[in-house]
């Protein structure tokens, strides 16, 4: 799967979505170390060991680069940033019976903010899978030559 490079200096502003979200009982905001533990967890029952690595690594950062979806108090999705690259975004999930209700794209906006606030004006989404999501909601564009990019040597244990 390629990367996809986007400029977070442009990023859209969607206030609606989150007041939605809100309303539907689904809050976005940055991980809490305390939580690591429990959304590593979580994120590897739910999406796999790859992801946990990850999402582990992103629990290391000084604030968490973690950024979860909760309804109530239950995990429904998740991104990280700055996990196994500097500068990258990703990985990203919601839950199956989350999607199609704006969580992914709060997610997303969320982290990329996050990225922009310590400094960075442009992001590589590592090993996309859908392209045009990525493309339609922050103008993401496909990097040349970028498949199969830094994810091509996982160990498989």
């Amino acid at each position: 799967m390629p990367d996809m490079l986007v400029n977070l200096l442009n990023l859209p502003e969607d206030p609606s979505l989150f007041q939605r979200l809100a309303e539907d009982g689904v809050r976005i905001f940055r991980a809490l170390t305390p939580d690591q533990i429990g959304v590593t967890e979580w994120v590897r029952d739910q999406f796999g060991k790859h992801a946990a690595g990850e999402c582990q690594a992103a629990f290391a950062r000084q604030p968490a680069a973690c950024i979860l979806a909760a309804r109530g108090r239950t995990p429904i999705g998740y991104a990280c940033y700055d996990a196994t690259y500097r500068n990258f975004f990703g990985p990203t999930a919601v839950l199956e019976s989350e999607r199609g209700k704006g969580v992914g794209k709060a997610l997303l906006l969320t982290a990329l903010r996050s990225m922009r606030d310590i400094g960075y004006a442009y992001a590589i989404i590592g090993g996309v899978g859908p392209a045009a999501f990525y493309e339609k909601t922050v103008g993401a564009i496909l990097i040349p030559d970028s498949a199969p990019g830094v994810y091509r040597d996982f160990l498989q244990l």
